[in-house]
């Protein structure tokens, strides 16, 4: 077996020459470079297997070293050091194409682990000319979502792991852009349906008088418009997993249809008098109360109970703080992808920003304005610039103090201007309750 050669870039030269010695004793070939400049240089000469690469260095920086490789289709793992070891380097780095990444100090096991596992992956080398294939189909939306690392979403996902593996119905509740048909599907792929059909329908886009088409099928003639044989959802759905999103706006009507499927596992589709056994698995979401809608007398209480075998709860965007850089640099890989950019990520004031906004949109508000920032960057990294300018609503200052009047005033007026002199809205941007805002508004001379 051939002796791998590392080429260490490193402006340390006595960690540097630490790691070297250390690795020649591991059965490597090691060499250093204390700039990109000079590895770029040694790679262009040398045979090299692997890189192993500090993130700072004098004259640029591992992400450089990094798009090089890749503009000239280098395919060499790349492994980085950091001291930094934060959330935005890191992602940074894998999304530009490392291998891998490990923080300084750094830990001679956990190294020699992830050089041989870099190795095992390395591809096979490709000759220049060979053209880039143009047909790669898109990754799924659900492929590679991020789960995140907080306590809230650590315990959301044990429930899912739990659950998952059951037939039993599940609720999901929670706030509009908390992910809810994400974790529905999780759900299914965790299940022993996996490989049978996922369908989703959401019940508030669905009219009334087409819901029992939607969900059961009809017969060709059945009612006006009917002019062919359509299947149902739950037919679809047979021996897989059917997602009924936003189920509290089904119509009174639909639930006394849709409980008599659960419960009978038969459907009828409309103008048909001959029923077809179904087996498929529940899971719904909902983003109101369903228990308020029980006593008002438009939600079946016992539908309710019948969906409602397990609730899960979605946490808040502002529920998960540590996951919001996570999910921002998630977001901005996708941007760069859809908008053909190479951005490297958020400065330290974008950062600050995203971390401490409220997030009243949660996770779709976040995919948002990330995907507008990264419309708008100019530079290596999104700036609060970019992202108050392109879309200041969403980063009204709503954690900040209004300190003096003057900026108080401003800050009014702007959260009006986005809102539409929506008042709720408004002291919801500005992260205050309804009556702070509007005594505010009269201490300042400014009822609207």
């Amino acid at each position: 077996m051939d002796m791998k050669s590392i080429l260490i870039v490193e402006d340390d030269i006595t960690y540097g020459m630490m790691l070297k010695t250390w690795l020649t004793k591991q059965g490597y070939s090691v060499h250093s470079a204390s700039s990109v400049a000079r590895a770029q240089k040694f790679i262009e000469s040398e045979p090299v297997d692997l890189i192993l690469s500090d993130l700072r260095l004098p004259d640029r920086d591992g992400i450089d070293l990094l798009k090089w490789l890749g503009n000239r289709h280098i395919p060499l793992p790349l492994i980085i050091m950091t001291g930094y070891a934060d959330i935005q380097s890191a992602v940074q780095a894998m999304k530009l194409g490392a291998s891998d990444y490990i923080a300084k100090p750094v830990n001679p096991d956990e190294l020699l682990r992830k050089i041989t596992e870099a190795l095992a992956a390395k591809p096979a080398s490709k000759p220049q000319a060979e053209p880039m294939p143009t047909n790669t189909p898109p990754p799924s939306p659900f492929a590679d979502f991020l789960e995140g690392e907080s306590d809230a979403a650590r315990q959301l996902y044990n429930y899912v792991k739990l659950v998952a593996p059951t037939n039993i119905s599940v609720l999901i509740n929670g706030a509009s852009g908390t992910g809810k048909e994400y974790i529905a599907h999780r759900i299914h792929q965790l299940s022993n349906r996996a490989n049978q059909p996922f369908i989703a329908i959401d019940c508030g886009a669905i009219p009334k008088e087409l819901a029992a088409s939607e969900f059961f099928g009809h017969v060709k003639g059945a009612f006006t418009g009917a002019l062919a044989d359509k299947t149902g959802a739950f037919a679809e759905a047979n021996g897989g997993t059917i997602f009924l999103d936003e189920i509290g706006n089904l119509s009174y009507e639909v639930q006394i249809q849709l409980l008599r499927a659960l419960q009978e596992r038969k459907i009828r589709p409309v103008g048909s008098n001959k029923e077809i056994q179904v087996d498929v698995r529940l899971i719904s979401a909902t983003n109101e109360n369903l228990a308020n809608a029980i006593e008002k007398g438009t939600f079946r209480e016992d539908l309710y109970h019948r969906i409602n075998e397990f609730t899960l709860r979605l946490p808040q965007l502002k529920e998960r703080r540590e996951d919001i850089l996570l999910f921002a640099n998630f977001f901005l890989d996708q941007a760069n992808r859809e908008l053909n950019k190479q951005l490297i990520g958020f400065d330290e004031k974008a950062s600050r920003a995203l971390q401490d906004y409220q997030w009243p949109g949660n996770l779709r508000q976040l995919k948002n304005a990330v995907r507008r920032g990264a419309l708008l960057a100019t530079e290596k990294y999104i700036t609060l610039n970019d992202l108050s300018e392109l879309h200041a609503q969403t980063f009204t200052p709503a954690t900040l103090p209004l300190r003096n009047e003057e900026n108080e005033k401003q800050h009014i007026l702007e959260a009006l201007r986005q809102t539409g002199n929506n008042k709720s809205r408004a002291a919801q941007l500005l992260g205050i309750d309804r009556k702070t805002l509007y005594n505010k508004l009269k201490l300042y001379g400014m009822e609207l």
